[in-house]
């Protein structure tokens, strides 16, 4: 979370404070959440953020599933105060040491509520495939087989971006089915293949137009290469595409190794030869339109597996959040809008569409009536 977001979201929720608002318990647990997720220092409400809260372990785990063991990581707190919650992460090479979700792991766990963060490969890979919805329904089962972790016999699935919709799916399979508690969706898809056209061509599934980030377009590259390039290109091209999404994460955190890493992205580019080189000056260049356009026709093939899309998978037996940035670029708002349609006939949905989030992550301004929709929405998720 961005420094100046960090003033902004502490102001509207100190006006909560201050408005004489009489706060239910699981709202104070709510607030207590989204002031610690504020990541507070040295404040007045600092003494609530800590409302209810205590120390936890850190433990690193190895778990079975039919692809091969995945490693995961449990953040088991001192006193326990809710079911477990299985967190999976976005996309992104750094897995579950990527820093925004171990914050929001500790920042769970010291509120009382163990957190279980699994790795899929593919994840790593910045891949979207049916293993990954895999890998979800079997570490949630492992858990649900150690009695110490699941003593109640559910548990919560919450997942970030692309994971979030495959939470979804994988809470609907019939063995989570009756064994999921609450589904938490925080900037997810409902439909694959509706996300992925809008990455291609910017036009959203309402028709609203809307500027593509180039991150998405190019995850769907490293996806399909294989049917762009000869076999022998495919991996070459690949490694070029990792190296310039490492960079752009990067800039997130160090902007001297950043300029580094694109900078080998680009020499990685002079050395490929065609086809795969233009299509890493494409990515290279963010030309979100030209390499879109290369892509499209691939998507619905890529995107066919029903595993892949909430919409078209068995809906849950749980109660679904769905958590969206109303100007989110990879993922839009509307497939939040169209999942929760999907499901309001098969069980109860929460939807909450807010400015104060881009891509799953805290980074608007936001006035006081909006963080107080916010603190209802995380109280009613974390008393499910």
């Amino acid at each position: 979370m961005k420094r100046r977001t960090r003033w902004t979201l502490t102001a509207a929720l100190s006006a909560l404070l201050l408005s004489g608002l009489v706060l239910l318990p699981p709202e104070l647990r709510g607030l207590s959440f989204m002031l610690r997720a504020a990541g507070l220092h040295g404040t007045a409400a600092e003494a609530l953020a800590r409302f209810d809260t205590g120390p936890f372990t850190v433990n690193e785990l190895s778990v079975p599933t039919r692809h091969g063991p995945v490693r995961a990581r449990l953040y088991q707190p001192a006193e326990r105060q809710g079911r477990l919650i299985m967190l999976t992460s976005g996309v992104h090479a750094a897995g579950i040491d990527e820093p925004r979700l171990v914050k929001l792991a500790g920042d769970l766990a010291t509120g009382g509520y163990p957190v279980l963060t699994p790795e899929p490969q593919d994840l790593l890979r910045y891949e979207i495939t049916p293993r990954i919805t895999d890998v979800i329904e079997d570490a949630a089962l492992w858990a649900l087989g150690q009695p110490a972790l699941v003593p109640e016999g559910k548990l919560d699935l919450f997942g970030i971006s692309f994971s979030g919709g495959l939470s979804v799916v994988a809470a609907g399979r019939p063995s989570l089915r009756d064994h999921v508690a609450a589904v938490l969706s925080f900037g997810g898809h409902g439909e694959l293949s509706r996300v992925l056209s809008f990455l291609c061509t910017g036009v959203q599934a309402d028709g609203v137009h809307r500027k593509p980030h180039d991150y998405g377009v190019v995850v769907i590259l490293l996806s399909v290469a294989d049917r762009l390039v000869p076999p022998e290109q495919v991996e070459p091209l690949r490694t070029g595409v990792r190296t310039f999404l490492r960079a752009s994460h990067l800039t997130l955190v160090d902007g001297k190794q950043a300029a580094a890493t694109f900078e080998e992205a680009r020499k990685q580019e002079a050395a490929l030869p065609e086809p795969a080189a233009t299509l890493l000056h494409l990515v290279n260049t963010r030309d979100v339109s030209a390499l879109g356009a290369r892509l499209l026709p691939l998507v619905k093939d890529f995107a066919g597996d029903p595993s892949l899309s909430p919409e078209r998978s068995p809906p849950p037996h749980a109660p679904v959040y769905l958590l969206h940035g109303v100007d989110d670029s990879v993922i839009p708002a509307i497939e939040s809008t169209l999942l929760a349609r999907a499901l309001e006939p098969f069980t109860r949905v929460h939807l909450r569409a807010t400015p104060l989030i881009t891509h799953a992550e805290m980074d608007h301004e936001v006035d006081a009536m909006e963080a107080l929709r916010l603190v209802r929405f995380w109280a009613g998720l974390l008393s499910e």
